[in-house]
């Protein structure tokens, strides 16, 4: 009988992910974390390697896998991948970037509308039994609004076309101005929060981003203001953000990503001001199935040979040799 090629899995996979992978190859679970020595006589079969977008992959582990033709992310993000290690070493990195960009669009809206109209919080209001004394305090109005987008790229464009839909008008920051946009541009994030209502974080993860929305930031959001965050906990400063929700500083947050998942401070978890989610705005059966599928497809391609379904910006020139 012929034995299954080898993949490593560096990380929990989903289980869609996962059970296709196991149809094809034999999958091990973390072995190069768990059993080291082994992992060093199983090191020269690995063709594959599977990941999410938390996963770590750094140069001292593609360093020992002089094989691997591929490593295929689930998720968009992959800032845990040293790609430019992965160049060097020839693997090709992909990720899955397209089939979830409506659920986390729609997720970023439905943090708007759940902070900004405090729709959590008048769900305990009545299940708590206070509404017979007294009418809640009121709310944000959301249409009509000021959104600033802080990255706009496929999932960017994707909420300010939701936002649109409010009548809200949009502004953004990025790298790079989009003079195609239709929207005003900001050159920092800071300026930008000075300018909007509801600030919406949705830039890749990464040393480049780390803290990018700081107390700075926060403050010229302003006590009117809202964060939403459904990019990477690391692009904002988590203590910046408790000590300007704790004090007023802005009004309230809806995040969706922490900086340490899944431990998420127990000083976000008493403030009313504030809507929590664990970091679910891809989380539907629909997309979690496509994104399983492609991130199968490019295993499928690179372990092959055959053209990568989705590699990652830094690897399409390599992908085209």
């Amino acid at each position: 009988m012929t034995s299954k090629p080898d993949v490593l899995a560096v990380a929990k996979l989903h289980p869609f992910y996962l059970q296709s992978l196991q149809n094809l190859y034999t999958v091990h679970d973390r072995t190069h974390t768990e059993d080291p020595a082994a992992f060093k006589a199983l090191a020269p079969r690995i063709v594959g390697v599977a990941g999410t977008g938390e996963a770590s992959v750094p140069r001292s582990l593609l360093s020992q896998l002089p094989n691997a033709k591929v490593v295929s992310v689930f998720g968009v993000g992959y800032d845990g991948v040293d790609v430019a290690a992965a160049i060097e070493h020839g693997i090709p990195v992909t990720h899955t970037p397209d089939v979830l960009t409506d659920d986390v669009a729609d997720l970023a809206m439905g943090l708007v509308l759940s902070v900004g109209r405090t729709i959590p919080l008048a769900d305990r209001f009545v299940r708590s039994g206070q509404w017979p004394n007294g009418p809640m305090k009121l709310a944000r109005k959301v249409s009509g609004a000021r959104m600033g987008i802080v990255g706009l790229g496929r999932i960017g464009k994707a909420i300010a076309r939701r936002a649109s839909g409010f009548g809200m008008t949009i502004a953004y920051t990025a790298r790079t101005e989009k003079t195609d946009s239709g929207f005003d541009f900001y050159s920092t994030a800071a300026q930008l929060a000075a300018n909007v209502d509801f600030l919406v974080v949705i830039t890749p993860g990464g040393a480049g981003t780390k803290h990018l929305i700081n107390a700075k930031v926060l403050k010229a959001l302003g006590p009117r203001g809202f964060l939403i965050n459904v990019a990477r906990g690391s692009v904002v400063d988590e203590q910046a953000l408790i000590e300007a929700l704790q004090n007023d500083t802005i009004a309230g947050a809806g995040l969706d990503v922490f900086a340490n998942e899944p431990h998420v401070p127990e000083a976000l978890w008493t403030l009313s001001n504030v809507v929590l989610t664990p970091h679910m705005a891809s989380a539907t059966t629909e997309t979690r199935q496509a994104m399983a599928d492609l991130a199968f497809a490019n295993m499928q391609a690179g372990i092959s040979g055959q053209p990568l379904r989705t590699p990652v910006p830094e690897c399409m020139a390599m992908t085209k040799r």
